[in-house]
């Protein structure tokens, strides 16, 4: 598994949405994943370490999950099928047994982001990654 870090949340005019950019540890490679308003606005928000009154929807997960002794181990960006992505979130319980829970990519991002655990990619996303200054403007 590769270790990624998001490096940030971009709008493309071009398709008119949002793309989490996610970035190896060495800066040599981004995986864009589209995603909805909604999970880029989540995503921003964590990245910024914003709090709000209320707790929103990823922000009561984690919240959940502390409550019942559940931590969240990574994340792992697992697989792309018709150009969809997949994901994979591994949560501990309180007897230390690990389970695998199917996930969109950007709920799995929310969630890391929100308990500062790691982001992988598996090996095989590397064909869908692009080099690192043909997206990110130096």
């Amino acid at each position: 598994m590769i270790e990624m870090y998001v490096k940030s949340v971009a709008f493309f005019e071009e398709g008119g949405g949002f793309a989490v950019l996610l970035c190896d540890k060495n800066n040599k490679m981004v995986l864009p994943i589209f995603i909805g308003p909604l999970e880029a606005q989540s995503i921003a928000l964590a990245l910024e370490k914003q709090k709000f009154p209320r707790p929103l929807t990823h922000d009561l997960m984690v919240e959940i999950m502390q409550k019942f002794s559940i931590s969240i181990q990574k994340a792992v960006i697992t697989d792309i099928r018709d150009g969809t992505y997949y994901a994979e979130i591994y949560l501990k319980d309180y007897n230390n047994v690990i389970s695998v829970i199917d996930s969109r990519p950007s709920d799995a991002i929310a969630l890391a982001l929100r308990v500062n655990c790691p982001i992988y990619m598996t090996p095989k996303l590397i064909e869908f990654t692009y080099k690192y200054e043909e997206l990110i403007p130096q």
